[in-house]
């Protein structure tokens, strides 16, 4: 005799196919920055952290208001954004047709592969002393610098979306007899756009580093100048005031392009 057949549930079944789509939770972001601070303010006032190896949040936060209240902060904030903003747009721009071209044509695939394989891992910060020699100590060398650093991430992101885009769709608009700027335009760009997104959010992060490397090699104002200065005097406060600053920077940045990538990806 044949078993018994199982009874169907007749109540509604579970959706399990609910794939990985992590999502971002403001208040748990927010949550975990301030428990830092909160530990580290308990730490210094019980002694556990010592003051001069460790100032307080409060500390810092009274330092950082006497440079804001001085002016003094926002003439080294002011001299940051202008190099940043060079710099990265300068090595974006460049990167961005270098890398359609290698991923493009065949003409400067290989040599362009090979440039960037060959100087990508060269640290750019020790290239500064040679900026210095052919543009001379002014702000020039900084923005070389920043570009410099900023390029290759932004060639390698780049040709790498592009060699991700779907064939077929570029052959589909070969044989509709779109013209080569419409299809870069209309199927290429699209498609390599995550790619460039994410390499922006890396050329970023990298414009920054090299942004206080060169103010503490050679410059009057920046924040990189700034928190040179307050190592050299001992002034830890300002120093990681300076630090406050460098990571409020990131954040806005970090926002800038995520609305960036919102607008741009709105399509998906």
């Amino acid at each position: 005799m044949s078993p018994e057949p199982r009874r169907l549930s007749r109540g509604p079944v579970p959706f399990r196919a609910r794939g990985f789509a992590p999502r971002l939770v403001p208040l748990a972001a927010w949550g975990s920055f301030l428990g830092a601070i909160l530990l580290w303010q308990l730490g210094s006032a019980s002694g556990v952290i010592p003051a001069l190896v460790l100032p307080s949040p409060w500390e810092v936060l009274q330092a950082l208001w006497a440079l804001a209240v001085s002016g003094e902060l926002w003439r080294h904030v002011a001299a940051s954004l202008q190099r940043l903003l060079a710099g990265w747009t300068l090595g974006t721009l460049a990167g961005l047709l270098v890398g359609l071209a290698v991923g493009m044509f065949t003409w400067a695939r290989s040599p362009g592969i090979a440039f960037v394989s060959a100087l990508f891992p060269v640290p750019k910060i020790a290239l500064l002393p040679l900026f210095i020699i052919w543009f001379g100590i002014g702000e020039p060398s900084k923005v070389a610098t920043i570009a410099f650093g900023v390029f290759f991430p932004t060639v390698i992101n780049t040709f790498g979306g592009v060699d991700n885009v779907s064939r077929s769709l570029i052959r589909m608009g070969q044989s509709f007899d779109l013209p080569t700027r419409s299809i870069v335009r209309k199927i290429v760009l699209p498609g390599a756009l995550p790619a460039i997104l994410s390499g922006f959010r890396i050329s970023a992060s990298i414009a920054i580093v090299l942004l206080i490397a060169a103010e503490m090699i050679g410059a009057e104002y920046g924040v990189g100048a700034l928190v040179l200065a307050a190592g050299n005097l001992y002034r830890i406060d300002q120093l990681l005031a300076g630090v406050v600053v460098l990571s409020l920077l990131g954040l806005c940045v970090s926002a800038v392009l995520s609305r960036l990538e919102a607008w741009l990806l709105a399509w998906r």
